[in-house]
């Protein structure tokens, strides 16, 4: 379909953005279809909300801290939208062929009648994103005079000379503006109008567009409830306003982490699972600001690290198979440093704070999953042999066999690692090393970490008052 008259021979029907994301999100909801791929966490709390919004047509702000999916979530709204859709072929603003608003459009249409031409645009295109900035302009958002047009003989005043902003060219879409209170007020009093009254006025003089979008933004709720950072008066234009949060159950943070995170080895699901626990301690720990939040990107991060860690030494050792082990944990402390805000009073303690947290993570999963086994033999294991050493430069074989062939042993260690899921020789040297930092944890087996990156678990236990593992 090419032509006006074609579209109009096939039976099309006109729908506005609201209706037809209305439309889509009730038919997908009665055939059970899951409108919202890749959300997790949301569905009893922020996606109901959510869809009443979206059914009520209503313009929608995003209030979470960072790393809470706000915008991910934006983003999904594109899927609702009519898979492909009708538009004036060569339309600043994408007009509907059957509603014309521009002055240059509708006197093509006047002229072409049913030869007037049609493009058609995937709703992909539809979707438009703003990162809110304080040198963000007018001209930005709404539009302004374009200097080359009147360059070419059209006066002032003439609409034509107009070139648009972001959220007129969202016309028959929708807009997304990202931290929203970061825009400066005088920014915020331009939207007013496209919000309510759905019209334009740029340098002075009205244009008046029947705007076909819907406005969604996202913010930080302290920002967005601090009158001094939003206007009241632009707050009230937004029909709904959502509040996000992070995963409030363990299994949605760990399914998080395994979504998002791009591996680039092999990461046991019990390590991603104490990655996962120690992002939740963070959210909790006084010493943490927890006014900025503890990001879902610090998890990820962390289990990327760990994954590179495991790569790394299978390419310095030659192991043919990278896995990640426990050892590998102690990378990500540097690196998350700098992804949480700490208390003022916390200067120069920060990696002790994290290492703590860290170890009461690995003491949760090794109670999760290796409470009731006898770790008897293990420990008789190492005072009859030598320290089991491991490291960035200690090969899988050589960690198994540091607990010598005694069958005992062998047998806890076989029913350590299936109640790991650990097969190979690398995931069985991982699934080892988790019950010997267990051990280390309960303070019934020593840990010497050395200058070389090596780390010897014994039977020696220091005479520490270090609480290992928070209790």
């Amino acid at each position: 379909m090419s032509t006006l008259k074609e579209l109009r021979d096939s039976g099309h029907v006109q729908r506005d953005v609201r209706d037809e994301i209305r439309h889509n999100l009730l038919a997908a909801l009665r055939a059970g279809i899951d409108p919202w791929p890749g959300l997790v966490g949301f569905d009893d709390t922020v996606v109901p909300q959510l869809e009443r919004a979206l059914i009520a047509g209503h313009d929608v702000v995003m209030l979470g801290e960072r790393g809470q999916g706000k915008t991910r979530l934006l983003r999904t709204l594109s899927g609702l939208l009519d898979e492909w859709t009708p538009v004036i072929d060569g339309s600043d603003l994408d007009e509907h062929p059957y509603e014309p608003i521009l002055p240059e459009s509708i006197r093509r249409a006047s002229e072409l009648g049913e030869k007037l031409p049609v493009a058609w645009r995937h709703r992909s295109a539809r979707y438009s994103e703003k990162l809110a900035t304080p040198d963000t302009s007018v001209a930005d958002l709404v539009g302004d005079i374009d200097p080359m047009k009147v360059a070419e003989g059209r006066s002032l005043g003439d609409p034509e000379t107009i070139h648009f902003g972001l959220i007129p060219r969202a016309h028959r879409g929708i807009i997304a503006i990202n931290e929203l209170p970061d825009l400066a007020e005088r920014i915020q009093v331009s939207m007013l109008n496209v919000m309510e009254e759905r019209d334009i006025q740029v340098r002075g003089y009205s244009l008046r567009l029947p705007l076909d979008v819907l406005v969604t933004a996202s913010a930080n709720p302290e920002d967005y409830t601090n009158r001094g950072r939003i206007i009241t008066p632009l707050k009230d234009r937004f029909g709904a306003e959502i509040r996000t949060h992070y995963p409030m159950e363990l299994d949605d943070e760990v399914d998080v982490i395994e979504q998002e995170a791009d591996l680039v080895a092999s990461v046991p699901t019990y390590l991603i699972e104490a990655l996962a626990r120690f992002t939740r301690y963070a959210r909790e720990n006084p010493s943490i600001d927890q006014r900025s939040g503890v990001s879902a990107r610090f998890s990820i991060a962390g289990a990327e690290t760990v994954a590179a860690a495991a790569l790394h030494r299978s390419a310095v050792i030659g192991e043919e198979l990278p896995v990640a082990r426990p050892v590998d944990l102690q990378s990500v402390i540097e690196v998350l440093r700098g992804k949480v805000e700490f208390e003022s009073g916390e200067e120069g303690r920060e990696l002790e704070i994290l290492d703590f947290l860290l170890r009461k993570s690995v003491a949760d999963v090794v109670r999760a999953h290796l409470g009731g086994v006898d770790m008897r033999p293990l420990i008789a294991a190492l005072e009859g042999g030598h320290p089991v050493l491991t490291g960035d430069r200690v090969p899988a074989t050589d960690v198994i066999g540091a607990i010598g062939d005694d069958e005992t042993a062998l047998a806890v260690l076989d029913e350590i690692a299936g109640r790991l899921d650990a097969a190979d020789d690398a995931e069985r040297a991982s699934a080892l090393e988790l019950a010997l930092e267990g051990l280390y944890l309960a303070r019934r087996i020593g840990k010497d970490e050395g200058d070389d990156g090596q780390t010897a678990y014994s039977v020696t236990v220091p005479d520490d008052d270090f609480d290992r593992d928070g209790a």
